[in-house]
């Protein structure tokens, strides 16, 4: 039999004292402005990864002021590897709006943090139960596993109905008191109990109530999204280097994958490197090697990479600075926004030209 609102509300909270995640980097003090780096950061991303950026960004951005006086392209830098990048590009510029609409100060305002870049409905609920103790429902995964599993709601997560029927759930139990650690504990129920494939079902507080863990099965809730065949792209990266071992690097546009970060010049793999080099950066080069083909997976696609190493034999002066190309020095770099697939393909590139094997 389910239980009741109220006990299960004071179940989850005996259960986080005790057995919650308590001593995260941003639950140590945790300000409005920690808080919100960290929801940020922990959208589709798991805590372990996110503890050493978070840790990192904080040392250079430590608070709001900072990160919104602060260049994107330090921002993106810091970003580099965590993925989804857009986030950090709508958390530089939510923190501008703050600076400059908001007097500096955090919004404790819910339609107010709703109307920035990035935020949504339950990272904007959980920042302001978590950080000012306001009363607001949240539904991350975690949460919808949870709430799918225990009340054995039928469909799959993204559906408009079933959205509805889990955010119904979701503020039906929050409770008045303590609503910032009652979030917190179907976070980590979630996360340490409650999970995707092996659920311990054993040390849920909640399982003489969880009608999916009566029927048998709690990993058939949530229903899983259909499989589908994810399309493959193809493209060659070039390395393209000058005399003194610069490699040559583009910015890429604000928006769409990798926005805003820098990396190498790409042509497509029916086009000769040789000709795209002449006719699109104006320089000569030749081919020098081939670098061992990978993939890298995007949420809905999978882009195959093909890496040509190239030496510029003139024309190196054509590419200049400010255009959105750079010389890109390997040896002592700058800090500069790279994707991960990026960054290797470049510490490939310096361990051959060291002498080191790729």
């Amino acid at each position: 039999m389910v239980l009741s609102d109220a006990l299960i509300a004071a179940r989850l909270l005996a259960w986080q004292r005790r057995n919650g995640r308590n001593n995260l980097p941003w639950q140590r003090n945790p300000t409005p402005y920690r808080v919100w780096i960290s929801e940020i950061m922990l959208q589709q991303t798991q805590v372990a990864t996110v503890i050493p950026y978070f840790e990192r960004f904080m040392a250079s951005f430590p608070d709001l002021t900072s990160l919104a006086d602060a260049g994107l392209d330090d921002v993106l830098h810091h970003w580099s590897g965590l993925g989804y990048y857009a986030r950090a590009r709508n958390m530089h510029q939510a923190a501008q709006q703050i600076r400059d609409r908001h007097l500096g100060l955090f919004p404790t305002d819910f339609a107010q943090l709703l109307a920035l870049p990035g935020i949504g409905r339950s990272t904007a609920g959980a920042v302001l139960s978590l950080a000012f103790g306001q009363r607001h429902p949240i539904l991350d995964g975690n949460v919808r596993r949870v709430l799918s599993r225990y009340f054995a709601v039928r469909g799959r997560p993204a559906e408009v109905k079933v959205q509805q029927r889990l955010w119904q759930l979701s503020e039906r139990l929050t409770p008045e008191r303590e609503a910032g650690r009652y979030n917190q504990a179907m976070m980590d129920l979630g996360a340490s109990v409650c999970t995707r494939s092996k659920p311990a079902c054993g040390d849920c507080p909640l399982a003489d109530g969880c009608l999916a863990h009566a029927a048998g099965d709690p990993t058939l809730y949530p229903e899983s999204r259909r499989r589908r065949s994810m399309p493959v792209k193809a493209v060659c990266t070039l390395l393209l280097y000058r005399d003194d071992g610069a490699l040559l690097l583009e910015q890429r546009p604000p928006t769409g994958i990798w926005g805003g970060l820098w990396s190498l010049p790409e042509c497509d793999p029916a086009m000769d490197p040789l000709e795209f080099c002449r006719t699109r950066l104006g320089v000569r080069a030749s081919q020098l090697q081939e670098l061992p083909r990978r993939r890298h997976s995007f949420t809905h696609f999978h882009l195959d990479i093909h890496p040509l190493v190239l030496r510029v034999n003139s024309g190196a002066e054509s590419v200049m600075d400010g255009n959105g190309r750079v010389w890109y020095n390997t040896a002592k770099p700058d800090q500069r926004g790279l994707a991960a697939p990026v960054a290797r393909l470049i510490d490939e590139f310096g361990r051959i030209t060291t002498g080191g094997e790729a």
